[in-house]
């Protein structure tokens, strides 16, 4: 079973939208990149509900039940794979937090932010488990000790005859 990675604004649709629905058409995806991957997909893979917009967290696992086909009702040409909701996820999983995990280093996530449709390691995806199960890590601690200042970075002085030496 392969493990896969898709977005979606939740103002067009969301990981609730998906369990009210249980079962929708993973459609509208024309990058090419995306469309190999949703191409790729086979029936029992599951894949990250991904909030895409202002939320950009992990919220959800969704199955693949279909084989992947074209879309006859898209001009465009693109393809779908019917997806059923599997579980929410104990907690989100935000991009903050994939950003700092090692592990996470390289997926196409932090890579290709634009990309809707991506394979996930399964090193990936097991830690992505591992973190909605347990409670958010707390901000790193500061390594400027409290009451000093770093020093202020000596400003570059404006080159002869540059925009900033000029009087106005």
């Amino acid at each position: 079973m392969a493990h896969w990675l898709v977005k979606q604004e939740p103002t067009a649709y969301s990981w609730d939208r998906l369990v009210r629905d249980g079962r929708t058409r993973w459609d509208g995806v024309h990058n090419a990149t995306a469309l190999q991957n949703l191409r790729r997909m086979v029936p029992g893979d599951e894949a990250m509900f991904y909030h895409s917009g202002e939320e950009r967290a992990c919220v959800g696992i969704l199955r693949i039940v279909t084989e992947p086909a074209p879309d006859p009702t898209d001009p465009r040409r693109s393809w779908y794979v019917d997806v059923v909701p599997v579980r929410p996820l104990p907690r989100p999983v935000t991009l903050a937090e994939i950003r700092t995990d090692p592990i996470f280093e390289g997926i196409d996530l932090l890579r290709i932010s634009r990309l809707s449709v991506m394979p996930l390691p399964d090193r990936a995806w097991k830690r992505l488990i591992e973190r909605a199960a347990s409670p958010v890590e707390p901000p790193a601690p500061s390594r400027v000790k409290e009451g000093t200042r770093r020093p202020a970075k000596p400003r570059a002085r404006p080159r002869r005859g540059s925009a900033r030496s000029r009087t106005r």
